[in-house]
Parts: structure tokens; sequence; C-alpha cells
């Protein structure tokens, strides 16, 4: 498992794409593929009105994972230091297997090259003491860079005020 994650608090996050700009950027994506993704879901309707929430998909690096599983090279790795899940480009044959085996669809077919490339979390910036360029660039600091130990905590931290006892209880 990974040392780390990304924790979005969906209140704050507005749908910008920042994240996604930030990631390409820093990576010098070309159009298409992303490493990671706002999802749009809804509109529902919350308290008679219609909501729109986004979701922000990067890698979860997963504990197993699957693409790590499927891959015949060994080019999908995982470091030993901090559990962060990446492909080793010089071993990728382009075979598209870690792409077919992720249930999140993170893995992504970079056709110029003919190799799969992922999302890494900047591990060159983690490796430097930055945060991962989504979580920099996001525009409403919805995004964090957290220890998985840690999201459970912060979590019940932003929902407290909604569970305060009320006066007399």
């Amino acid at each position: 498992m990974s040392l780390h994650a990304i924790l979005q608090d969906q209140r704050r996050c507005i749908g910008c794409r920042a994240c996604e700009i930030h990631c390409k950027t820093e990576h010098d994506l070309p159009p298409g593929p992303k490493f990671c993704e706002i999802v749009e879901v809804g509109p529902e309707m919350v308290d008679g009105h219609p909501r729109i929430s986004f979701v922000f998909m990067p890698c979860y690096h997963c504990e197993t994972a699957w693409c790590i599983t499927a891959c015949p090279t060994g080019a999908m790795r995982r470091r030993d230091e901090d559990g962060l899940v990446f492909v080793e480009d010089r071993l990728c044959v382009g075979c598209k297997a870690c792409i077919l085996s992720c249930p999140w669809g993170v893995p992504q077919w970079d056709a110029t090259r003919g190799k799969v490339f992922k999302c890494d979390h900047c591990r060159e910036r983690i490796d430097e003491g930055l945060e991962p360029a989504c979580v920099t660039g996001c525009t409403t600091k919805a995004l964090s860079w957290v220890r998985p130990d840690e999201i459970s905590d912060r979590r019940r931290r932003r929902r407290a005020p909604d569970f305060a006892p009320t006066p007399g209880e």
C-alpha cells in the first residue's frame, strides 16, 4: 500500500479541472490521455435543489494492484520505499494487459511511443519533497496529500459540525 494518498474534499471541488491541467503540464502529456480526471456526477436533487458533484479519479496505487499482476514483463512496478505504482518504461512492450486489468482505467496508452504510462503521484516531485502537481495546482484546495491513516480523521473533522449535539443533549 502507498504511504500517501490524494484526498478530495468534494464540498470544495468546483470541477474547474485545474488538477488535470497541472498534471498534463507537469508530465508534458499529449491531448487525450490523462493521469487523473474529474468525473461529473449528477445533477441530483439535494434538499430540493439540483446539484452536481465532481469526483477526482487518480491512480489509487492499490495494495493488490491488478496492473502489476497482469504485466507479463514486470514493467509495472511498486516502489519499496513508499508503495507508488509506476511503469518502468524500458520494460514496457505495449501489450496493454495493465490497461485491460485496471478497474479504474488508470493506465493510459501512448500511441506515439507504443507504450503505457500512468499516474505515479509525480514520484520525481515526491522525491524532491514536493506534493503531486494535481494537489498543488488545485485552485480551491479540494485536494490534499495525506497518509492513508489520516483520511478517516480528516473526514471526521470535516463532518464534525454536522454531528454536533444540540444544546441540552
